[in-house]
């Protein structure tokens, strides 16, 4: 270990990371994020930029220009959470943290959707997210020149790195020293680890499997005002005593501070577009039943992989009658997940799987391509702790019911469960779409979401699987249950280098709209095998870097226009009709 490394652990509690005070805004003796000196800008005034969206990409994204001197507003379709009153050590009473609005899903392998993949209320999935906090290797942007599948991304790894390394102090992220993709450090130093993942690394290493404690969001210690892990078990219902790292409390505090208005439960409908220009100037979206607009001089669109691409096609128009920015046929594709599959194992001592936060034990291992195996790219290992009611999920899908599954829920505390990541390649027919004949409570058109897999997903789920088994044997498991499962989504309005293959340019800006970008999950050309939600944080980290810089001027002369720090933005011109349920001011 370096020395300045030995330092900073030592110092772990009172470090601030460079240009985010959240940690040491928050209230020593409540959780909930302080709202009362936020601003309040008139939505008939034209704010620098609104972001649709306050979870990873949307909260980081808002937090870094608000730090920059631009007028932001955040428009979140959920509530603004309070931990101490909101959320409860409850699996049952934790279902208002996810998406629950009705989606339609199709294909040959469809996708279930709710609460493993999407988020509701600012913060973003990440609220409930297991806290895993893994970078992407520098394979994942070049698959295409490395493994001739997928897709490479228009910007490298190294492009990145720092905006990793930053979020690693920011949230801050707690774990073993990292030997795969770019071997690094973490700030904080790992979690102890329980019976069960001790079982699980002994049968790994008898295989010769490496295996880590880490990396996660977590923190090991206090960190500013924000207290040390009390492995209270319950980080998938959202962590109320704020030790797990979310854009709730890693960056909607600074925002605020910094100028910017977080609006909650503003559902947004529409990007209205001026057809003459080609600009959009700004987003309908509905608050307390009635229709708004707010103006801007620039949208970015942070919804996530569903409800970006959702909005965008529901947003026509007489130039873009297909959706925005969909002229070519591009909004909605190639949207993927990750193969999720589990294994449970019980082991004859106690495990207690659910006592440690749920990523305990993780090895990439299998990251990379090896031909070997019989097909390309592969997987990531890491423990998945369902708490009770899960867990019995799982048994009922085996069939097991009454006196037996009342048997095997006795055991629970000698259960483990080990999951994987498989990475799965983006193909053009996975695709969000929006129903013309099914809508939500708003009248808006609901999102379907079509998903296949290919052979290669097929065979690296079944080794993946495999894997899994092989190490419970060796580690002297007795009994093991297997569950098929997906998570996270990424993709939909891939970035790229060809307009006629891609939604937004490596700067995420949309080919077709020079003051629309997208800052989320959904630009992902490819996923890896890693969780995403730091590196949707890197990407909207370097985005905000680059509009502040104003290196994005380059399409059109328009574009000269695009705000910057130290400009006020002048009122836009009203529509004198009043705003109404379906109106549109740009003729159609």
């Amino acid at each position: 270990m370096s020395r300045a490394h030995e330092v900073r652990t030592l110092l772990r509690g009172a470090l601030r990371p460079p240009e985010n005070d959240s940690a040491f805004l928050l209230d020593v003796h409540r959780r909930a994020v302080s709202t009362e000196r936020m601003a309040r800008y008139d939505d008939s005034h034209a704010v620098d930029l609104v972001i649709v969206g306050a979870g990873a990409g949307g909260g980081t994204l808002a937090q870094r220009l608000a730090r920059r001197g631009w007028k932001v507003v955040v428009l979140e379709s959920g509530p603004f959470w309070d931990p101490d009153e909101d959320w409860v050590s409850d699996e049952a009473g934790s279902h208002r943290l996810y998406w629950t609005d009705e989606r339609i899903t199709g294909g040959e392998d469809p996708v279930e959707l709710g609460k493993n993949n999407s988020g509701h209320g600012v913060g973003g999935s990440m609220v409930h997210y297991a806290g895993y906090c893994p970078r992407f290797h520098p394979s994942d942007f070049e698959v295409r020149t490395r493994d001739g599948v997928g897709e490479d991304w228009p910007i490298s790894y190294w492009e990145l790195k720092r905006h990793y390394e930053r979020l690693e102090l920011e949230l801050p992220v707690s774990g073993d020293y990292w030997p795969w993709g770019d071997p690094h450090r973490y700030p904080h130093t790992p979690h102890p680890i329980a019976g069960g993942a001790e079982a699980a690394v002994g049968g790994a290493e008898k295989l010769g499997i490496m295996m880590k404690v880490g990396p996660v969001g977590i923190t090991n210690g206090s960190f500013g005002n924000r207290p040390h892990c009390i492995y209270r078990g319950f980080c998938l219902q959202g962590c109320k005593v704020n030790a797990k790292a979310s854009p709730l409390v890693t960056h909607i505090p600074d925002a605020i501070a910094h100028g910017a208005e977080i609006r909650a439960d503003c559902m947004v409908t529409a990007v209205e577009l001026d057809d003459a220009s080609g600009r959009v100037t700004g987003v309908r979206y509905i608050h307390d039943g009635s229709e708004r607009m707010q103006w801007a001089d620039a949208v970015a669109v942070a919804g996530y992989s569903i409800e970006t691409p959702r909005l965008l096609l529901n947003s026509t128009s007489k130039r873009f009658p297909h959706g925005l920015a969909n002229q070519n046929d591009q909004v909605g594709r190639c949207v993927m997940v990750q193969g999720a599959p589990h294994v449970a194992a019980r082991f004859p001592e106690e495990a207690r799987m659910y006592k440690m936060p749920p990523p305990e034990i993780s090895s990439e291992q299998f990251y990379e391509t090896d031909p070997a195996r019989g097909f390309v790219r592969g997987f990531a290992i890491q423990t998945v702790g369902p708490l009770p009611i899960e867990h019995a999920q799982h048994v009922l899908g085996h069939g097991h019911w009454g006196q037996a599954l009342r048997a095997y829920m006795r055991d629970y505390n000698h259960w483990y469960t080990l999951g994987v990541l498989c990475e799965l390649l983006p193909l053009p027919e996975n695709r969000v779409t929006v129903s013309s004949e099914v809508k939500d409570q708003n009248g808006i058109p609901v999102a379907r979401m079509d998903y296949s897999q290919c052979e290669n997903d097929r065979k690296n789920i079944a080794f993946a699987k495999q894997t899994l088994k092989d190490i419970y044997e060796a580690g002297g498991a007795q009994d093991t249950l297997i569950t098929d499962r997906y998570a996270h989504l990424v993709g939909g309005c891939r970035m790229g280098s060809d307009p006629e293959r891609s939604v937004v340019d490596s700067d995420h800006r949309a080919w077709e709209v020079p003051n629309l970008f997208l800052a989320d999950g959904s630009v992902m050309p490819t996923q890896g095998s890693a969780n995403p939600a730091i590196t949707i944080m890197a990407l909207a980290s370097r985005l905000a870097e680059r509009l502040d810089l104003k290196r994005l001027d380059g399409r059109s002369a328009s574009s000269r226009r695009f705000p910057g720090r130290r400009r006020t933005a002048p009122s836009p011109p009203r529509d004198p009709r009043p705003l109404r349920a379906g109106s549109r001011t740009d003729g159609s």
